[in-house]
Parts: structure tokens; C-alpha cells; sequence
């Protein structure tokens, strides 16, 4: 890979655009190791734009654990919470640590670029660790066949619809989230009572051509127009328009689902003060602007000025994030496991 070969050079060069230097490196971090895990997405540009450029700045070396959020995070709670100096999680996967007493809360003081990203974004979990980049669940649909658009959650029940709607699986990140909007939709709260939700689900039922498991999967049921409506989180938009031009974002009135990716400190990370800098590193506005230009993340930084073209794939914009609805995961995650079996009575799994 081309870009892992990038010079030292050219890493310091990256350093100084965002403000940063070798000058500015503490001497205390001087040959130190720093153990992040994340999913190892994008990892050419990740190593060319945030990688050699912290390696520049802090004199460290940065070494890493990939794989999935639930993967990861278990092998931290095998290792009661060591071995991870930094964890990227999504949210719903977070919570579960908090809980599960897997990591320490963050200094903001030592975080000050925290103060320029969105609220939500700032201390979306009681003190532990910020959201870098926010994402939504929606709802996506084929604009050339469905007609009039879809513009609510509770469109999704049209008659129009039936035979031609693909619901992401309850086992998947966004699952658990279509028995919130089912439960929106018969009036009730899900957490307090399901049942009208999962009435509501039942009623969808001759509706579901499939639910699906993967984003490939999804684009496949797109690609064959057996489907032209889905739940769905954002980030596989890109992939479904490469596919089906028309398919389109659907404008919620009441609005898409947030969903956050954090970072967070492990309660037993042998390089607490170095953690807090990678983190206030990769909250840096001009690090958010780049990662955002270059389609690897979507930022949580305010100042962040985006095209219109660069944009059309991201959660971005004030009033965007202002209109997203945030989930109680830790509800959610203790009423999963119920939800599983009523979902499963209902699609014969």
C-alpha cells in the first residue's frame, strides 16, 4: 500500500497544517507505545492523515488491535479492562463498557478541543469518553419508484410499500432501533411496554421481502428492485447510489436516529496522558476537515466547512445534528435480549 509508505517528511508536513510540530512533542512521550483499537477502516488514509502525524508530534509509536466493536470490547473485558491505551466504539458498544466497568471517565481539561464539536457529541455518555464522528439511521427508498417521497417513519407502513421493504435485522446496529419507531408509531414507549411495537412490527410483515444483515446485502436487494425502501444507517449510502443512482436519503420530519462513534480510555491503559492527547488530536478542526474531505469520517467539529458534494454522504451541518433523536442505550441494551425472541416469533428465525 502505497500511502503506508509515506515519509517521515511528509507526515511532518501533514503536522505543521494542522498547527502541530516535533518541537511540540513532550519529552516524556519519547519512545512510548501507544495501543489503540479500532476496525481498521480506511487504513491507508487513516495512517497517512492521523497515524505518522501523532507519531510525529508525540515521538511515540502507535500500534493497534482491530476487528468488530464486539470482538474488541470482549477481549478488553478478558483482560479486566488492560492491554487498550484508546478504544473506537460505537455507541450502543460503549455503553455496554461503561457498564460493564471497562473504562476510566476523561479529563476534559486535557481534551480542549472538545469544546468546538456539537453537543451532543461532548459528553454523549456521563463523563466518559467524546463522540469523533456522528452518523443516523433513516430511511433510504428508490426515488424513480416510490412516489410521493417518503417523509416521515411511519411511511414505512404505507400501502404502497408492501412486498417491496427490507428491515435491517434486530440482531444488527440498527435493528433494536425499528422497534423504538414501532413503538413511536403506536403511541406507546418500547422500554415500557413493547408489545403495541412489536403489533406494529407484525403489521410490516407482509411488507418485508427480507431483513437484511449486511450492507452488502442490502445493496443487493436494492440492485435486484425486489426492494425500494429499507431502514438504514447513513453510511451505506454511498455504496447504494454507486449501485441505483435514483436511491435517495429520506428528509425525516421527525427525524433520523444519531448514532455516535466514541473513544474511549480503558480503565487499566498504561498511557493515560498520552490517550489524551491522541484524543484531542483527532477532535483537531483541520484533522476533522481533511478526514471529512477525504470520505473517511463525518465531523463532529463546528467550524467544519464542507461542500455541497462533499456533504451529500455525511450527518453534517448544525440544523442536521440539532433534528437527530438519542437513544437511552443502556435501556435498549437491557431490553435487547426480550426483544430478540419477539422479533423472532414474528419473521419465523
Amino acid at each position: 500500500m502505497k500511502n503506508m509508505m509515506l515519509t517521515l517528511a511528509s507526515a511532518t508536513g501533514l503536522a505543521l497544517t494542522l498547527g502541530m510540530s516535533l518541537a511540540a512533542a513532550p519529552a516524556a512521550a519519547q519512545g512510548k507505545t501507544l495501543t489503540i483499537s479500532w476496525w481498521g477502516f480506511n487504513g491507508e488514509k487513516l495512517d497517512q492523515f492521523v497515524v505518522k502525524p501523532f507519531e510525529a508530534q508525540c515521538g511515540c509509536t502507535l500500534v493497534f488491535e482491530t476487528g468488530n466493536n464486539a470482538d474488541r470490547l470482549n477481549k478488553i473485558k478478558i483482560r479486566d479492562g488492560a492491554g487498550v491505551d484508546v478504544i473506537y466504539l460505537t455507541d450502543n458498544f460503549s455503553q455496554i463498557g461503561i457498564e460493564e466497568g471497562l473504562f476510566q471517565k476523561v479529563d476534559r481539561s486535557k481534551i480542549p478541543n472538545v469544546a468546538g464539536i456539537y453537543d451532543l457529541a461532548q459528553d454523549p455518555q456521563g463523563g466518559y469518553g467524546p463522540a469523533y464522528t456522528i452518523g443516523r439511521v433513516g430511511v433510504i427508498f428508490d426515488s424513480a419508484k416510490v412516489n410521493p417521497p417518503i417523509t416521515k417513519w411511519a411511511d414505512i407502513w404505507r400501502d404502497d410499500l408492501k412486498g417491496h421493504l427490507s428491515l435491517p435485522n434486530v440482531t444488527t446496529t440498527s435493528g433494536p432501533m425499528v422497534v423504538m419507531i414501532a413503538g413511536e408509531k403506536a403511541g406507546t414507549n418500547a422500554f415500557e411496554d413493547s408489545k403495541p411495537a412489536f403489533e406494529q412490527i407484525a403489521a410490516l410483515k407482509d411488507s418485508v421481502v427480507k431483513n437484511y444483515n449486511t450492507g452488502s446485502e442490502l445493496v443487493n436487494l436494492f440492485s435486484t428492485g425486489e426492494v425500494t425502501a429499507s431502514i438504514a444507517q447513513d453510511f451505506t449510502l454511498g455504496q447504494l447510489q454507486a449501485a441505483v443512482p435514483t436511491i435517495t436519503w429520506a428528509n425525516l420530519e421527525d427525524g433520523a436516529i444519531a448514532t455516535l462513534n466514541t473513544v474511549n480510555i480503558p480503565k487499566g491503559a498504561a498511557e493515560v496522558e498520552l490517550a489524551h492527547q491522541f484524543i484531542n488530536f483527532i477532535l483537531d478542526p483541520a484533522l476533522q476537515q481533511k478526514l471529512a474531505e477525504e470520505g473517511v469520517d463525518a465531523p463532529v467539529v463546528k467550524s467544519v466547512t464542507l461542500t455541497p458534494e462533499q456533504a451529500k454522504k455525511w450527518t453534517y451541518g448544525a440544523d442536521v445534528v440539532a433534528n437527530l433523536k438519542r437513544l437511552d442505550y443502556s435501556k435498549m441494551n437491557a431490553a435487547k435480549a426480550a426483544w430478540i425472541d419477539e422479533w423472532n416469533e414474528i419473521f419465523g428465525m
